[in-house]
C-alpha cells in the first residue's frame, strides 16, 4: 500500500475516507481510498485548512500511523523554494540526497522512533541515502511521459515557520543545497527507521531569498502551488501498481 503525505494546497482526495490512528505518539488523521487499482493511505501533514504550521506536525505519529495501517512504501510531496537560479520554476523534482543536520523534530527532541532506553527493536540507521533509488527512478519514468525536465538533488530541511534569511540561504547554497522546505527531513528519517522505503517528490514554486535578484511574486507563487496540488494528484493516478513491491535497503544496526 502506497504511504503518501501530501504538503500545501493538497489536503484531500474525493471519495476518501477518514480515521484517526492513535499509537504512543499519538493521534493521526488519514485518508483511505483507491486510485486507479491502487490502495492510498492519504496523511495531509497540515491537516484541514492548513491547521498545522510545520512546528506544529506530529511526525512520529503520522509515520508510526502509515506503518500500523500497512503502508509498504512512503512518498512525501512538497512545494519548496529553489536554491539555484539556473533552475526553473514549475518543475518537478525528486529528492536524492539530505541536508538535515540537526536531526531534531520540532519540539526540539531527536528525530527518532528510538526513544526508550532497551527498547526491542532499537538501534542505529545506516543509509547510503535517506531517498530509495529505485523508487525513485519509477516516478521518474512515470513522470517522463508527460515532463521534459525532472530535477534530482539534494533536499535542505529548514526549520519553520519563518523563511530564511539571506545569509542563512547563501550558507545553504554554499553546502550543495538544492531545494528547501520545512516538513520533509523528520519524513525521511522516521520511514527509514520503520523500514519504508521513502521518496520525495517536489515542485518548485519560488526562489529561496536571495537566489535571485528580484523576488517571486506572489501571483506566480500561487500559481505555482495550484500547479504542485495537480501534479501530486497526477501521480496518484498513474503511478505503476508494483511500486509497493519495493523493499527496504537500507541497514538499522539492532540491539
Amino acid at each position: 500500500m502506497i504511504g503518501l503525505i501530501s504538503g500545501s494546497g493538497f489536503y484531500d482526495v474525493e471519495g476518501f475516507k477518514s480515521c484517526v490512528v492513535e499509537n504512543r505518539y499519538g493521534s493521526a488523521q488519514l485518508l483511505q481510498g483507491e486510485i486507479a487499482g491502487k490502495k492510498i493511505l492519504l496523511l495531509p501533514r497540515h491537516g484541514k485548512d492548513h491547521q498545522y504550521l510545520p512546528h506544529h506536525i506530529n511526525h512520529r505519529a503520522n509515520l508510526l500511523a502509515l506503518k500500523q495501517q500497512g503502508a509498504t512504501i512512503v512518498i512525501s510531496t512538497s512545494v519548496c523554494g529553489l536554491l539555484r537560479s539556473d533552475w526553473s520554476l514549475g518543475e518537478p523534482m525528486l529528492g536524492n540526497d539530505l541536508i538535515f543536520e540537526e536531526n531534531r523534530l520540532p519540539g526540539g527532541e531527536i528525530c527518532t522512533i528510538f526513544d526508550q532506553p532497551g527498547e526491542t527493536g532499537r538501534g542505529h540507521l545506516i543509509a547510503g541515502s535517506f531517498f530509495d533509488a529505485e523508487l525513485n527512478a519509477v516516478i521518474r519514468q512515470t513522470w517522463e511521459k508527460e515532463f521534459p525536465i525532472i530535477r534530482e538533488g539534494t533536499y535542505v530541511q529548514a526549520n519553520g515557520p519563518r523563511f530564511n534569511s539571506k545569509a542563512e540561504i547563501k550558507k545553504i547554497r554554499s553546502a550543495g543545497g538544492d531545494f528547501i522546505s520545512q516538513t520533509c527531513g523528520p519524513e525521511a528519517i522516521l520511514a527509514n527507521e520503520l523500514e519504508l522505503p521513502y521518496a520525495l517528490v517536489a515542485f518548485s514554486i519560488d526562489y529561496a531569498n536571495g537566489v535571485t535578484q528580484e523576488p517571486t511574486s506572489m501571483e506566480e507563487l500561487n500559481s505555482n502551488l495550484k500547479k504542485g496540488s495537480h501534479l501530486f494528484h497526477r501521480l496518484l493516478e498513474t503511478l505503476p501498481s508494483e511500486i509497493t513491491k519495493i523493499s527496504f535497503k537500507n541497514f538499522l544496526y539492532r540491539f
